[in-house]
């Protein structure tokens, strides 16, 4: 399928006005197989690097009070209302095994929540689960990681030792852990031991990082690992965020996830905005780095993520509300989505697009958000009704828009 857009982000590097792109896409009429948009800019889909879709439960579940480290947090958070809450339709028996019918529910609200953000990419933070679990959501949640709660806390929520859980990396796959996601000595000391047992490599992805000092980031950019920045979430939990000036001026690798609803954002694009408002010296290509070439080095995916090519078919337009493609990406909502794929499929966007690809009805529900008729893979109001028929109440998930 050929598609044009007055403006194609081919590459963060790569930039072009009035464009087509040739992408191998299902679509309907082999003959007369252009797409047009105007008023558009295509960028390749974005990558959230840190996600826990299970616990995309809303309001968020903190309070005034910060805490020195999220260790403290994991524990007061159990006694939270919105904690108690999601107990109504899934209490976590500390087994993290989500391919159950109400734990799949539960994460399939969680990636509409990247999808509703122009997500085709998510890393889900859990226990490596079996492959079914990942090959049944309609966008990539990364299958190959290793993982590792938190080196004080060890692998409780299930997996191997992080000793072990490095190992079965093998420098190919990323290796997971949160670290350094508080003020206090205990945070402060989880980088040396990070260090001291081996743990630290290129293929090393360390979530929030908020007690690293200046020895620690040069340590980390030295090694080639990566730091997944979490701003929302850090500012709601511990009142302090990653020393992120500190990080691009050393060089650090650095990507942007949204963590859970829990106590982060409500989704990729609203994590970006936070961040920009926190930061706004930091360029706006700079951030777009994060969610794409950053997210595709520290998530070891293949070279077709995070450009335009041939051979990539995730991309995401939307409207184009500012020149500058990656300012646009600062100004724009879940209903300024024209369109997404993912593997060759429309995935979510404006419903007069649909009809350009070679698609089943039954696949696909109609939703409108502000007046705009969307289409959207999959059937996510039935999803959010699974849930409220356990409640009693009717339950508002701010990241579907519908």
């Amino acid at each position: 399928m050929k598609i044009y857009a007055d403006k194609v982000v081919f590459s963060v590097d790569r930039v072009e006005d009035n464009a087509f792109i040739e992408l191998d896409l299902e679509s309907k009429d082999k003959k007369n197989n252009t797409l047009t948009f105007e008023n558009a800019t295509l960028y390749p889909a974005l990558i959230n690097s840190h996600d826990h879709l299970v616990g995309n439960w809303f309001p968020r579940a903190v309070t005034k009070e910060k805490f020195p480290n999220s260790h403290e947090w994991v524990e007061k958070m159990k006694s939270h209302p919105t904690y108690l809450d999601r107990n109504k339709f899934w209490v976590n028996d500390g087994s993290f095994v989500l391919t159950g019918e109400k734990e799949l529910t539960l994460c399939n609200l969680g990636a509409y929540k990247n999808i509703f953000a122009g997500c085709s990419v998510v890393q889900d933070h859990a226990p490596n689960q079996t492959s079914d679990y990942y090959q049944q959501f309609p966008i990539n949640i990364i299958e190959d990681y290793r993982q590792c709660h938190s080196l004080p806390l060890g692998n409780w929520w299930g997996g191997e030792s992080a000793e072990k859980e490095f190992m079965l990396s093998e420098g190919k796959i990323p290796f997971i852990t949160h670290l350094g996601e508080g003020t206090d000595h205990i945070t402060a000391n989880e980088f040396y031991d990070l260090k001291k047992r081996g743990l630290l490599s290129s293929n090393t992805l360390l979530i929030h990082g908020i007690a690293f000092n200046r020895e620690n980031l040069k340590d980390i950019a030295e090694a080639g690992a990566s730091i997944c920045w979490c701003p929302v979430s850090n500012i709601n939990l511990i009142g302090k965020t990653l020393d992120i000036e500190a990080c691009l001026e050393l060089g650090v690798n650095i990507v942007l996830g949204t963590d859970s609803t829990l106590s982060g954002g409500i989704n990729l694009l609203d994590e970006l905005n936070f961040a920009y408002s926190l930061f706004p010296q930091i360029p706006s290509k700079e951030l777009y780095k994060m969610i794409s070439t950053n997210a595709r080095y520290a998530l070891r995916l293949c070279q077709d993520y995070a450009e335009i090519s041939s051979t990539n078919s995730d991309i995401v337009v939307f409207d184009k509300k500012e020149i500058n493609p990656f300012d646009n990406l600062l100004n724009v909502q879940s209903e300024n989505i024209k369109l997404l794929t993912h593997a060759g499929k429309a995935i979510y966007g404006d419903a007069e697009y649909l009809q350009y690809f070679d698609f089943d009805a039954k696949e696909y529900s109609n939703i409108e958000i502000n007046g705009r008729k969307k289409f959207v893979i999959g059937n996510p109001q039935e999803l959010i009704d699974q849930v409220n028929s356990y409640l009693d109440y009717t339950k508002h998930l701010p990241y579907l828009p519908f």
